[in-house]
């Protein structure tokens, strides 16, 4: 294959695929040879093989053909190892990456890197358990909470430490989308057997994102008897999703039994000690690779408590910060993450209202708007009340003499008494902790 080609394919793959992408997975890539149909890659890392295998494989291929080349598959190879990261001829059949079979594995993501809070700590414990591996305690282990909480990161620190201590069993870990795809290429090209087949010799089956299946009947069939395959033979299940198994729409009942018959397991929104804690660890990580660099007090302290919805955004602001003072060579001030940041802070900038609150309070405990904000002291209004107020505090920018005029003209004391209590029960009663989890998720969709 010749240079002028293959630079062809790679000005389409970058229009395609965006800047970000292209320089992440695409520019590292590096076509050695073309030989009895399979084009062949050096790559610095099986990690970014297998995702460009699983990501941008069929584009690539479809690239290379359509400007003549005989392109059946792709295969990539790190130079200075012998292990080889193959683009599998049919979808229905599991690579194996770095000990796992189906999607790749994060190196990143590990129980080390994993910074524990209050939030999480049970998530994590849980997961710790199944990843000791040895009898099946409880099965399934469920998984969930919102975008960027550390869903993923668990599953894939689970599939490390099990390969780290039992190389030899087999973990399955994939999306639910791969699991519906898989399964409908099995069906067009008729190979139910090899898929059965390789769903239920698995040691260890870990499908991310369930919710992805609601809806899709047929696909949802095949699971339930994996499911149950798989637990008769007492392997160990893993599932994660964005809401518990009862609130996932049009899932099947006997699905929703099954998936909550073993551990279910809520990882909250992260608080500000725990987003302080994944700052610093970050920071300690940078401080490495950027020896010359200075931090001023505040600024973590700062990014801590205005980005509060997502971990993920939270890690690359830190990233991007660190990026921007190295190459202006300036130390990190707070008017520095001001400017670098603004148009993260700006969308990170809390935009519900207290109205909002207010009325989605009175519809969850099923009282009157009038009655919640009015004088009545009674404990059915007083306990919604309170909780209204708790949230108008966390979600909102306004202040307590603010929100006490949006109760009813009440003084700003009352508001501060009402968060304290909240802030008490949330900690002894369960119910009002899950009550208030699911007003916030409501409001925050």
């Amino acid at each position: 294959m010749s240079k002028a080609i293959w630079a062809e394919v790679l000005a389409t793959l970058k229009e395609a695929l965006g800047a970000n992408n292209f320089s992440n997975w695409i520019e590292p890539l590096e076509l050695t040879c073309l030989s009895d149909g399979v084009a062949i890659f050096d790559v610095p890392t099986n990690f970014i093989g297998n995702y460009v295998s699983q990501n941008f494989g069929d584009q690539i291929i479809h690239q290379l053909c359509k400007r003549g080349e005989e392109v059946k598959r792709l295969q990539f190879r790190v130079p200075s190892q012998t292990r080889v990261a193959t683009k599998p001829k049919t979808p229905a059949k599991a690579n194996r990456v770095d000990g796992a079979s189906g999607s790749p594995l994060d190196a990143r993501f590990t129980f080390d890197t994993f910074v524990v809070g209050k939030p999480n700590e049970l998530a994590h414990a849980a997961a710790r358990r199944v990843a000791e591996g040895g009898p099946v305690t409880f099965n399934p282990l469920f998984l969930y909470g919102g975008v960027g909480l550390g869903k993923t990161h668990l599953m894939h620190a689970i599939a490390a430490e099990l390969k780290e201590r039992s190389p030899e069993l087999n973990v399955l870990y994939l999306s639910a989308e791969q699991f519906m795809y898989r399964f409908i290429t099995a069906l067009r090209e008729r190979k139910m057997m090899d898929f059965k087949q390789l769903f239920r010799s698995v040691d260890v089956l870990m499908v991310d994102d369930v919710q992805f299946i609601g809806g899709k009947d047929s696909t949802q069939e095949e699971f339930f008897h994996t499911f149950n395959a798989l637990v008769d033979g007492q392997k160990q299940i893993i599932i994660s999703a964005d809401r518990a198994p009862g609130e996932i729409k049009d899932l099947e009942e006997r699905i929703k039994s099954r998936l909550q018959c073993g551990l279910v397991v809520d990882l909250h929104p992260t608080d500000y000690e725990l987003r302080l804690g994944i700052l610093q660890s970050k920071v300690d990580v940078y401080a490495a690779q950027y020896p010359e660099l200075e931090i001023a007090d505040g600024v973590l302290e700062f990014l801590a408590h205005r980005i509060s919805t997502n971990v993920r955004v939270l890690e690359g602001a830190l990233t991007r910060l660190f990026a921007f003072a190295s190459l202006v060579g300036r130390e990190i001030t707070l008017e520095l993450t001001q400017d670098c940041l603004s148009d993260v802070l700006k969308a990170s900038d809390r935009k519900v209202t207290v109205e909002e609150i207010q009325r989605k309070v009175s519809e969850h405990y099923n009282i009157r708007l009038s009655d919640m904000i009015g004088p009545k002291r009674v404990r059915n209004y007083a306990r919604p009340r309170q909780i209204a107020m708790y949230l108008a505090k966390q979600m909102t920018s306004r202040s307590l003499p603010e929100i006490g005029r949006r109760f009813g003209g009440r003084d700003h004391t009352t508001v501060m008494h009402g968060v304290k209590r909240i802030e008490e029960l949330k900690a002894l009663d369960s119910q009002i902790a899950d009550d208030l989890e699911l007003l916030r998720r409501a409001l925050q969709e």
